[in-house]
């Protein structure tokens, strides 16, 4: 990309720094790459952390692009939306709308962008021109400080020294590679009002992280309609609403009183609908009792006949006891399941019709499916009951199946849980981890109120109304309500798509490393979808299409646990070259190079863990991008064979075991 003139549609906006010079004459920039920098942030949010490791504000020429960089990352600071009309408010507010050239160019910087995946490569360039452009400065800045006669000697110290700031010779501060970037908020907004205000009520009442009453509130209402309700995704595609989901916080944060705030309602719906059943079971058992006492009569009877009227009795007792059997008891009502083992969970979600939620505020569910009390792990259940594939249950007197399952799971955990589950690898590798949304939210252990304000009455009661109605008014299909999509959802719902399929490249992708769970992102939106629309509509939903606006919520919601879960995941072990890298890091600190060739650096480390030099590569790169070595490519010596081998420079404070 190279400067050209600005059109028309950027009359308003500031001009570039030295203001009068001619185009052809400015110092490096890349106005197309600055504009697709700032463009991407604003359409992929997702993107932001990753253009913040590339480049700052101040990369960009023109000032313009400058303020609206920052204003991106102060909104996304603060855990609220980027999007050209949030940022177009936040500038009006601030008092620089103006300045930038208005809400109209804020819509063409988004329209500029090609593909939101490569933000980071828009960032490289234009990092790339801000240093050049820094050397340029540097290096006039000394020549002046030279040619001048009334210089001194301090003068060209301060001029040789702001210049060494920017020779790629020197070291900058590495990056710690346990740094991880402040994970964003849970978007309570999302919610209809009636739901978003007893979230922030909780919150609020227990002084805990909204995240955690957010993420459960997403689990209740799947234990509401999962299984009774799915979305019509398009073509052969449905997506039911059920979800597996997992908030992850430390000991005294209150989890507990959470917990039982936002799934009481369930608890209340189970117990009426078993006070409904209760007749109904009450007249089944009576009738097959008497239906069986008959038979039993029947056989009695045909047993001691005689004679002619033997065949008679016998095919008479016969259609008695085959009656007795046909009848059912309805099972009693249930919807929740906690310290339960994997067989009683296939057996009731068999018995319930394919609806069952486990919910718990421990993480002792993980325990049961690694084989507690079996001694052999056993997920099945889990992994059909999520994708709500066919299952098939033995019991002793009979086989039941369910066609489609549909098994939700919240979980409120500690982290120490999420690292011990990551070391089981059967849980990684058939697939369960990936089966989660996770939420990771920061304690406010600590910093809590003393004495804050309960959640308001009308506000409670209204949830546990529209929770126990959702939850009785689904009770009873039998068929799944089929929610379909409106043109607009599916194209946002298209368009998100189009953001994370790059993104799960195994090499380069930024979610390639947890591609397992990446993979399920878009049907996990397509549910989260339908959930926010059946609590959006609480009496007609069924007859009504999903819109744009839930969509985009959802996806939105999708952001928050993608950010989230490669955090997790890191907790958890997930990502190969991160733990290589630390150990990388210890040997250079351990053998005090200053530089080492890639053969002797490779002789140092085990095998087990570097089998060839292959497996050092992404570990080498990681520790380039966090500023501890540089690689330095010797130059052909214009002789035949192999090239030089690279060399790896070390930063001085891991010699010096500053790390």
């Amino acid at each position: 990309m190279t400067p050209e003139s600005p059109p028309a549609q950027y009359g308003t906006v500031l001009p570039m720094r030295g203001g009068s010079a001619p185009i052809e004459n400015a110092p490096p920039n890349d106005l197309e790459a600055e504009q697709a920098v700032v463009g991407a942030m604003m359409l992929a949010p997702d993107v932001i952390a990753e253009v913040s490791a590339v480049m700052a504000p101040a990369d960009h020429y023109r000032p313009a692009h400058e303020i609206i960089h920052q204003s991106i990352l102060d909104l996304h600071g603060q855990g609220r939306a980027v999007d050209p009309i949030t940022l177009g408010h936040y500038l009006d507010q601030t008092g620089v709308l103006a300045k930038v050239g208005g809400k109209t160019y804020l819509h063409t910087l988004v329209q500029a962008v090609p593909t939101a995946a490569n933000a980071a490569y828009y960032a490289e360039i234009v990092r790339g021109k801000a240093q050049r452009r820094r050397s340029i400065e540097a290096g006039t800045r000394i020549v002046q400080a030279g040619m001048t006669p009334d210089t001194t000697d301090e003068d060209l110290r301060e001029a040789l020294a702001l210049g060494a700031e920017t020779v790629p010779g020197t070291w900058s501060e590495p990056i710690p590679l346990s740094h991880r970037p402040k994970l964003p908020g849970f978007p309570t907004h999302v919610f209809p009002d009636w739901l978003a205000q007893y979230v922030a009520a909780v919150a609020e009442e227990t002084q805990t992280p909204p995240d955690l009453a957010g993420a459960l509130a997403l689990s209740v209402l799947a234990a509401a309609a999962g299984g009774r309700s799915v979305v019509q995704v398009r073509g052969r595609w449905r997506e039911p609403t059920n979800l597996f989901v997992v908030v992850a916080l430390g000991p005294a944060n209150r989890k507990s009183a959470v917990f039982s705030a936002m799934t009481g309602p369930l608890y209340e719906a189970e117990k009426l609908l078993v006070a409904e059943a209760a007749g109904r079971i009450v007249e089944a058992e009576l009738t097959a009792k008497m239906a069986q006492e008959a038979a039993d009569k029947a056989a009695a009877k045909a047993a001691s006949a005689d004679g002619p009227e033997k065949d008679g009795l016998v095919a008479e007792a016969i259609g008695l006891a085959q009656a007795a059997e046909s009848l059912t008891v309805p099972p009693r009502p249930r919807l929740l399941a906690d310290d339960a083992t994997p067989e009683v969970i296939a057996t009731l979600l068999a018995e319930q019709g394919g609806r069952l939620a486990v919910m718990s505020a421990e993480g002792g569910i993980f325990d049961i499916i690694a084989g507690r009390y079996s001694g052999t792990a056993n997920m099945e259940v889990f992994l059909k009951g999520h994708a709500g594939d066919r299952l098939r249950v033995d019991r002793r007197s009979r086989e039941e199946y369910v066609d489609a399952p549909a098994l939700t799971m919240g979980l409120a955990v500690q982290p120490a849980v999420l690292e011990d589950i990551g070391k089981n690898r059967g849980f990684d590798g058939r697939g369960l981890l990936a089966r989660f949304l996770y939420a990771l939210p920061e304690s406010l252990v600590g910093y809590r109120k003393i004495n804050p304000a309960p959640v308001p009455a009308p506000v409670a009661a209204r949830y546990e109304h529209n929770i126990t109605t959702l939850t009785l008014s689904l009770a009873d299909w039998t068929d799944p309500a089929v929610l379909q999509l409106t043109d607009d959802a599916d194209g946002a719902l298209k368009t998100f798509e189009h953001r994370i399929e790059p993104q799960l490249r195994a090499k380069g992708g930024r979610l390639g490393h947890v591609g397992k769970w990446a993979g399920k992102l878009i049907g996990a939106t397509a549910r989260i979808a339908g959930l926010l629309h059946l609590a959006e509509h609480l009496d007609d939903a069924y007859g009504k299409p999903i819109g744009e606006a839930t969509m985009t919520a959802a996806i939105e919601l999708a952001v928050y646990f993608t950010d989230h879960a490669l955090t997790v995941f890191d907790l958890m072990g997930a990502d190969a070259a991160q733990a290589r890298a630390r150990t990388l890091l210890e040997a250079l600190a351990a053998n005090d190079w200053e530089s080492v060739s890639r053969r002797d650096l490779f002789a140092k480390l085990s095998r087990s863990e570097f089998p060839t030099v292959a497996d050092l590569e992404p570990a080498v790169a990681l520790l380039e991008e966090h500023g501890y070595l540089r690689i330095d490519t010797p130059p052909r010596t214009g002789k035949r064979g192999r090239p030089p081998a690279p060399r790896y420079r070390i930063h001085p404070q891991v010699r010096e075991g500053q790390i």
